[in-house]
């Protein structure tokens, strides 16, 4: 893995616009960078990043299928007990789920190590699966990238697959905040990847959505919503006026109750209590288990349902190495083994996996100057060496 320098194209931005990409840059910050972009070999692919992704992945619905048998596991999370047959019914009905990213540090020596899974509500989708592409075909025909090149990237062809394998009928409504660019832009790509699929779709602002006297959710003119895709935390949605109503609507979800167990942070010390030495795992635990204090002077605390690296604590050697405001915490937290990000030519790499349906489907690389990865850091593109 190496950090190559190769020079924007001249008109990268036309070609954004051309491509819909208008969240390229955020409140006059950029947000996509392409002077630079980051080489792998076939083999720290295949390896490194693809191989654990399904394995990690395979050991967190193993670990779904325990926590709905067992309410302290629930209890563990903070899932609202309000909220636990929800989670249990989408399980044992086996409602699908659509796509989740594990983050990992990984710099090429070693195994890379999970750092979280944002399994519920990841964005940086459309960059990764159209726009990264994308760049990586003009580099190639300009000579910007050697001939040969390629990209982990099948993440656009397994979306319209998967919208298309969903088992559901009738209305796919699609809700993010329409005036945040970022989540409009997510779920515009989805939305236009379920139209490639043959499904009927509608987009809603968010404040749109209505509950009818059946307790279905239903859009502003009525009608029923089959199945809502809602780019917005269940923890949020639970603690809304609606969230009581999610374990009886006959509404299903993308993504479903049950990925609650795994976009939480909880997830980690049980992860590494199901299989303690994994390589490819931190050990972690829960704040209030005194096993923490194996983690000895240098580790990272961080909220259950921490998002944008909001919170986060990292100590090195009983010294804080850093340390991220923001509106979580007291919810619980978490202790984790410190796995820095690697520092390539004073830039922090944070290596996002894809999952789509239950395969490794890509990655994309948000790049800081510093050890965490804020919603400030940039997306720079990758590829394969030849």
């Amino acid at each position: 893995m190496r950090r190559v320098a190769t020079g924007e194209r001249p008109d990268w931005r036309e070609t954004a616009a051309a491509n819909s990409f208008v969240f390229h840059t955020l409140d006059g910050a950029p947000y996509w960078d392409e002077s630079h972009a980051y080489g792998f070999t076939l083999e720290e692919i295949e390896r490194d990043i693809e191989g654990p992704t399904g394995e990690l992945h395979a050991l967190c619905l193993e670990f779904a299928a325990r926590a709905v048998a067992d309410e302290r596991i629930l209890a563990s999370l903070r899932i609202p007990e309000r909220a636990w047959d929800a989670v249990r019914d989408s399980w044992r009905r086996g409602d699908p789920s659509l796509y989740g990213r594990l983050d990992f540090a990984y710099g090429g020596n070693g195994p890379a190590k999970l750092l979280e899974y944002n399994a519920d509500t990841p964005t940086a989708l459309y960059e990764t699966g159209v726009f990264q592409w994308l760049w990586l075909e003009q580099a190639l025909a300009s000579g910007r990238l050697p001939a040969g090149s390629d990209q982990f990237n099948s993440v656009h062809e397994r979306l319209v697959a998967r919208f298309r394998e969903l088992p559901v009928d009738g209305l796919l409504a699609l809700a993010a905040y329409a005036e945040a660019p970022e989540d409009r832009g997510t779920v515009a790509y989805l939305q236009d990847c379920a139209v490639q699929a043959g499904r009927d779709t509608t987009f809603l602002d968010l404040p749109d959505i209505g509950l009818d006297a059946d307790a279905r959710l239903c859009t502003r003119d009525g009608r029923g919503i089959d199945t809502l895709f809602k780019l917005y935390p269940w923890e949020w949605a639970l603690g809304d006026a609606f969230g009581s109503a999610v374990a009886r609507t006959p509404t299903r979800f993308l993504e479903p109750p049950w990925k609650m167990l795994l976009s939480n942070k909880g997830l980690l010390p049980h992860l590494w209590a199901m299989a303690p030495g994994h390589p490819n795992l931190l050990p972690a635990f829960f704040e209030e288990d005194p096993a923490k204090a194996s983690l000895g002077r240098s580790f990272v605390r961080k909220p259950l349902f921490s998002r944008e690296g909001a919170n986060i604590l990292i100590v090195r050697d009983g010294a804080v190495l850093a340390r991220a405001e923001g509106p979580y915490g007291e919810e619980g937290t978490i202790r984790q083994g410190l796995a820095e990000l690697p520092d390539l030519d004073g830039r922090r790499p944070l290596i996002g996996s894809w999952v789509v349906g239950d395969a490794a489907a890509g990655l994309c690389i948000r790049e800081s100057s510093g050890p965490v990865t804020g919603d400030a850091a940039l997306f720079v593109p990758h590829f394969i060496e030849p």
